[in-house]
């Protein structure tokens, strides 16, 4: 991973949740975080890659947390987590999205979900191939 932007699609609901998350893959920008933002754009984002659970510390504004597992399937999620706490660890968790509020409720991502997070360049490929996946289970 590079300090690239990252979709977020969600497989299960056939539904994006993000066009603009980045990662933060390396221990420094782990650490960071979201800490210093003002707030986040609807379509942005942190993947924080691995985790297990985050923090809120220093964070200015509420989030939306989606905890997935090796596969990028939804294993946890908690909306509108408050500024100023630390998150659930989650031991079954390899990553963990920061999200704007009401982005779960609006993409109704639950548990069990499948998530695609690749680079905009890619998305489409995978799009196809799901639904050509689809077409032949018809």
């Amino acid at each position: 991973m590079t300090n690239r932007q990252y979709c977020v699609y969600n497989q299960t609901r056939e539904c994006f949740l993000s066009l603009g998350v980045m990662a933060a893959n390396t221990t420094l920008a782990r650490l960071k975080g979201l800490i210093g933002r003002i707030k986040l754009k609807s379509d942005e984002g942190l993947w924080v890659v691995p985790s297990r659970g985050v923090h809120t510390l220093g964070v200015l504004f509420p989030l939306d947390l989606v905890y997935l597992d090796d596969q990028l399937r939804v294993i946890h999620q908690v909306e509108s987590f408050p500024t100023f706490r630390i998150a659930p660890l989650m031991t079954q968790a390899t990553s963990v999205l920061q999200l704007p509020t009401h982005t779960i409720f609006s993409s109704q991502t639950q548990p069990g979900d499948q998530l695609v997070i690749c680079v905009a360049e890619d998305m489409e490929q995978h799009l196809t191939l799901f639904r050509n996946v689809c077409g032949q289970v018809k």
